[in-house]
């Protein structure tokens, strides 16, 4: 029987077998701004009224990545998938925010931050 190898992005294969030992650690303040792609200031997720994602909210496109594929978040142009990786600079909203026209999966790996008056661990 074949052992079952596992494809990852980071690795090129894992053999599950192999694997003898997992380390956890704790991620510093410094490193999770340095991950983050914003910072999420309102407790709100989705506006009411246009079904849209609220700015600066916990479903926040501009910080997440958009919910529709290639799509600007701040002013609603679309873009084909070769212009994957641009920034929009259409509206003076998107000069000053500076969003990238990305596909919607980046909402699966992009992480906000919330400032917090003192340290918080959460497993």
């Amino acid at each position: 029987m074949r052992s079952k190898i596992i494809q990852n992005r980071k690795y090129n294969t894992i053999e599950p077998n192999k694997i003898s030992s997992i380390s956890l650690s704790i991620a510093s303040s410094e490193d999770i701004k340095d991950w983050s792609h914003g910072e999420v200031t309102k407790p709100e997720t989705i506006n009411y009224k246009s079904y849209k994602p609220e700015r600066y909210g916990l479903f926040d496109e501009v910080i997440f990545g958009p919910q529709t594929n290639f799509k600007c978040p701040i002013c609603g142009t679309k873009y084909k998938r070769s212009n994957e990786g641009q920034i929009c600079e259409k509206t003076d909203d998107c000069k000053i925010y500076l969003p990238e026209i990305l596909s919607s999966s980046t909402r699966r790996t992009r992480m906000g931050h919330i400032e917090l008056a003192s340290p918080v661990v959460h497993f």
